[in-house]
């Protein structure tokens, strides 16, 4: 893994320049994401613009060369700089609150750390935050919110597909659980075992392997044809320091896991990059509002929903059932992206431009 431009250039081209240690590619991807999320939600709100959906915010502003107060409609893709610093603040804000919750014992056990650390974030959070605040400034900038939310579909998707990208490259922790037909050497190269060598290693480890008094693991050696790290990945040098020492090693970030785990966040980013390309070949055709968004949330929860069943977070107990927190949202959201998308018909192209 690259946890930091350092290693990145040292892994691919075979430079050894320390000082790029400060920039950190998860950092670096998540601007990407940023840049590539705000390009797309101004073009689309320079279509609805154009189809006449928004109404223009007059103000008055004093023009630097005259030095003269004029009027000055501003509409919603005018402000795109304003909406995303909005929704990245909050946005923020919102993630690490629900990885609070989400991750509980660790944040008890030193909140402060947790909640100002760069790592632990919950994108759901981060998406009720950033809503519920970009709602507020509608209203208040007197501009559609229900055209926003459609604009922001495709944006929210690709903004998040490279996000999970980043996730990837730096090893931070949203891997799967464990395959358990592969462990990993001293060298940090992986080799396929039998199963019964990840049942040694979890009973002599037990306290590492166990999550929540289980151990999460699938035995599946790659199929004929699909790569091994399509299934299966040990994240060296991860960003969090997880694992064991590879040897030889004292950089930085020197550990390695020691079973190879599902690379989730790859299943992410290709899911997501698809549900993209989806959203944006058929947004010219959905004329009903908020019905694009509706269909956003149904994709967004059914992804996230079915890799919540490969990955390792806390679990509610509620009886028969043991959901994790992105489950219970993933289904909240496929539920009311169906029910927009059901019920909310053409005759309601006449909402309001504040709505």
């Amino acid at each position: 893994m690259f946890p930091d431009f350092h290693y990145l250039f040292k892994g691919l081209f075979g430079i050894d320049i320390p000082a790029l240690s400060i920039i950190k590619t998860f950092g670096f991807l998540v601007a990407i994401a940023f840049i590539a999320g705000a390009w797309v939600l101004k073009k689309e709100l320079q279509r609805k613009k154009e189809q006449g959906l928004f109404k223009p915010e007059i103000v008055t502003r004093k023009n630097k060369k005259t030095g003269k107060e004029e009027r000055i409609a501003l509409y919603p893709h005018d402000r795109v700089v304003d909406i995303i610093f909005i929704a990245a603040i909050t946005g923020f804000i919102g993630a690490k609150i629900f990885n609070a919750f989400e991750t509980w014992d660790d944040f008890i056990h030193d909140p402060v750390g947790n909640l100002f650390s760069p790592a632990g974030l919950t994108f759901y959070g981060g998406l009720i935050f950033a809503t519920v605040a970009l709602y507020i400034y509608s209203r208040k900038k007197r501009f559609s919110f229900v055209q926003l939310c459609d604009a922001a579909a495709p944006a929210l998707i690709l903004a998040y597909a490279i996000g999970r990208l980043g996730c990837q490259t730096a090893g931070d922790g949203d891997w799967g659980i464990y395959n358990s037909a592969y462990i990993t050497q001293a060298d940090a190269s992986l080799v396929q075992a039998p199963p019964q060598t990840f049942d040694s290693l979890a009973t002599m480890n037990r306290g590492y392997f166990e999550h929540e008094g289980k151990i999460y693991a699938k035995y599946y050696p790659a199929p004929a044809g699909i790569p091994r790290w399509m299934v299966a990945m040990n994240y060296p040098h991860n960003v969090n320091r997880d694992g064991v020492e590879i040897k030889g090693d004292d950089g930085e970030y020197n550990t390695v896991l020691p079973v190879s785990v599902f690379p989730t966040p790859i299943y992410e980013t290709i899911a997501c990059l698809l549900i993209f390309f989806i959203l944006w070949g058929i947004r010219r055709r959905i004329d009903v509002p908020l019905r694009m968004f509706g269909i956003y949330l149904v994709f967004n929860g059914i992804e996230r929903f079915f890799i919540e069943k490969i990955r390792v977070n806390y679990k509610y107990d509620w009886g028969f059932l043991h959901p994790t927190q992105a489950e219970i949202i993933a289904v909240g959201l496929i539920l009311t992206g169906l029910a927009i998308v059901i019920f909310i018909k053409k005759k309601n192209q006449s909402l309001p431009a504040n709505s």
